[in-house]
């Protein structure tokens, strides 16, 4: 494979810390890299680096002649905000009038109707977004794209486009998620960047993360065993040490400082293990003895009170114990069913949630995620936002109890009477979190609550969902959390609210789209052919064959590689499901 960009010593030093050091690596043609590591670990800050946005404090970055490289950013540039969306892809080719039909053919591609290509970029929403900055950057024909969290506040629908599209792309990238399904579908090597260093595997996400497990325990035991031998020679130089001193023999007290010597080299050499993690979440909940926490009946979901009905819902209830995803795409109203909910739990008027259509248990405790991360006031200091989540505790302890709490979550001493308003999104959301974990609930109410965690922290909020003993409604569009977590599904879909008992079956339903995707042009072939007068229709009757037999090629590919895992790492769902897919591939080129 021919190499695209190398670095050599990379170091980035910011005001407050060493970002990282002494990272290393080769790009080539034909890597689908994931890049993972902790939020705040440098991840956007190093593909901005490889983007030549920002200079590194010491190394060098090395970029090929051939090398055509696109930086996909999560957002926008202000400069098209003014602009409709079939302006903004135009404008990625500095508006050639001559190369429109390109334009044209990549709507397509992008599942973008004539209407919406003609919305201000300003009023698209988060899929919109990224389909549009995607499409941007394969109009510049790149091979090489750098992809920073492109599937950051999308919904379901979207965020399987995106995982095909990304298996469709022939040339390299770099892909920075938080979403392990993605990274474990599309990617073939994992980059992993932690404690100031970048570990590569071989491997994709998941595979990745356990052979680091695997060497981290490694590391661990090693040290161990290197803190023995140190401890036993220190013990032994000490000993020598006191039997000079006692007998005034100056050859016990020299054999004394020199294992003492060998003591301190050994200290320095010792292996190196991680520094892990800085805090780890816990929520505690409740079980209760009503029959029904929660009951919804013949309620008409609104953004807003004097605004349109988004979704019917019928009869539903939540009882104790129930573990329920709710799910649907973007601006269906699911958010909004959840603030509704809040809010009636909050007016505390039994006569006027049943007016409204929701009625509580009176004796349920609930807790509420906002995605917007408003639950916290963020003009309070850190210890303060934690109030009204710990005012039920004994007085005495409440403050130690934040105190201990706050410096457990990585918010040490000295940062205390911070306000919040001064946080990132990531530490707001870990506040939102510690708050909720200093309570107990018998349901919480979750709306997006991985938006702002990493790898780490959604495995944490599974396990901890998974082991709650209470109830909860979440909204959420990371499958494996919903999968792990979940028992119950709810899909709000043309106007009204279903249920559904498997998450796969609820997938197919809100994507209905998926068996058309086949038949569209990959995107990396518009760039291929942008000199041809061919028409877009034209196009896609051309590539069908094409597409349909590197769809197999990939599929084959995805489940060799599956099968050729450890059993405990294989997925037999997936297989099956690709094994079909696989069948049908067949079954459309005639193969069989």
């Amino acid at each position: 494979m021919t190499t695209l960009l190398s670095t050599q010593a990379l170091q980035l030093e910011t005001s407050h810390a060493l970002l990282f050091q002494d990272i290393s690596f080769t790009l080539q043609t034909g890597n689908r890299i994931g890049l993972i590591g902790h939020n705040g670990s440098g991840k956007s800050t190093l593909l901005s680096l490889l983007a030549g946005q920002r200079e590194a404090s010491s190394g060098t970055i090395q970029v090929a002649r051939h090398c055509r490289l696109q930086f996909v950013e999560q957002h926008l540039p202000e400069a098209l905000s003014g602009l409709s969306l079939s302006e903004a892809l135009l404008d990625a080719i500095d508006g050639a009038a001559d190369r429109q039909w390109q334009v044209d053919s990549l709507l397509t591609e992008l599942e973008i109707d004539a209407v919406t290509a003609n919305v201000p970029v300003r009023s698209l929403s988060g899929g919109q977004h990224t389909r549009l900055l995607l499409g941007r950057a394969v109009l510049r024909d790149p091979n090489l794209l750098l992809l920073d969290e492109p599937g950051n506040h999308l919904d379901l629908p979207s965020l399987l486009w995106l995982e095909a599209f990304l298996l469709r792309w022939k040339g390299a990238f770099v892909l920075v998620s938080h979403d392990q399904r993605l990274l474990d579908k599309v990617t073939q090597q994992s980059w992993i960047l932690r404690d100031r260093t970048l570990h590569c595997f071989e491997q994709p996400c998941s595979a990745a993360l356990q052979s680091l497990h695997d060497a981290d325990q490694a590391a661990l035991a090693r040290r161990q065993a290197e803190q023995g031998e140190i401890d036993r020679i220190a013990a032994s130089s000490k000993r020598l040490a006191i039997w000079g001193r006692t007998y005034d023999n100056e050859d016990l007290a020299r054999k004394a400082k020199v294992m003492q010597k060998r003591a301190d080299r050994l200290k320095q050499e010792q292996t190196v293990v991680t520094e892990g993690v800085p805090w780890r979440l816990h929520l505690r909940g409740q079980s209760s003895a009503a029959n029904q926490l929660l009951r919804m009946a013949q309620l008409p979901v609104r953004a807003a009170p004097d605004l349109d009905v988004l979704f019917q819902v019928d009869q539903f209830a939540v009882r104790p114990g129930d573990k329920i995803a709710l799910l649907g795409a973007n601006g269906t109203g699911k958010s909004s069913l959840l603030r509704m909910c809040w809010q009636a739990m909050e007016a505390r008027a039994d006569a006027d949630n049943a007016m409204q259509g929701i009625r509580f248990h009176p004796t349920v405790d609930i807790g509420y995620y906002d995605q917007s991360l408003q639950q916290l006031d963020s003009h309070a200091s850190l210890t303060d936002a934690l109030y009204p989540f710990v005012a039920h505790l004994e007085q005495a302890r409440t403050a130690l109890a934040r105190r201990q709490a706050l410096i457990s979550a990585g918010f040490p001493y000295h940062r205390h009477q911070q306000i919040v308003a001064s946080l990132s999104g990531g530490e707001r959301a870990r506040l939102l979190f510690l708050a909720l974990s200093l309570a107990s609930y018998h349901l919480l109410l979750l709306d997006e609550p991985t938006n702002h965690l990493d790898l780490q922290g959604k495995r944490e909020l599974a396990l901890s969902l998974a082991e709650f003993e209470g109830g909860f409604l979440m909204v959420s569009h990371d499958r494996d959390l919903i999968e792990q977590s979940c028992r119950e599904f709810w899909l709000v879909r043309d106007g009204r609210l279903e249920k559904w008992l498997d998450a796969e079956s609820a997938y197919q339903r809100l994507w209905d789209g998926r068996a058309n995707q086949k038949t569209l042009t990959p995107m990396h072939a518009l760039g291929e052919c942008r000199d041809s007068e061919t028409s877009s229709d034209v196009i896609v009757e051309q590539n069908i064959m094409e597409q349909n037999l590197q769809r197999l090629c990939d599929l084959e590919a995805l489940l060799d590689a599956d099968l050729a895992r450890k059993p405990r790492h294989q997925k037999p769902q997936q297989q099956a499901l690709w094994q079909q897919e696989i069948r049908q591939l067949y079954a459309e080129l005639k193969l069989d």
